[in-house]
């Protein structure tokens, strides 16, 4: 299992709009237009998670989520986050 860092996680985060490594971990930040639609995105991608067997970390306040991937049994940023950052993009939101 390869383990990404910053340097070499920067050619697939550029193919993911505004992903950002941080700290082992790959982040987004999204804003919907009220407390309904950030949970409904919530449930999007816990179902994506769920069916790829990677569990995210979510944060949630009124419309605004942010998502940080990162696989915990590796310490660091693998292949499994870029899949999950992948399905995440092609939600619609």
């Amino acid at each position: 299992m390869d383990i990404y860092n910053n340097e070499t996680a920067q050619p697939i985060l550029k193919d993911l709009k505004d992903w950002t490594f941080n700290d082992k971990g790959i982040e987004k930040k999204f804003v919907f237009k009220n407390f309904s639609e950030s949970l409904g995105f919530i449930v999007q991608v816990g179902l994506l998670a769920e069916k790829q067997g990677h569990h995210p970390e979510l944060f949630n306040v009124y419309n605004k989520v942010n998502i940080r991937l990162s696989t915990h049994d590796a310490d660091g940023v693998t292949d499994k986050d870029f899949d999950l950052a992948k399905a995440i993009e092609k939600l619609s939101y």
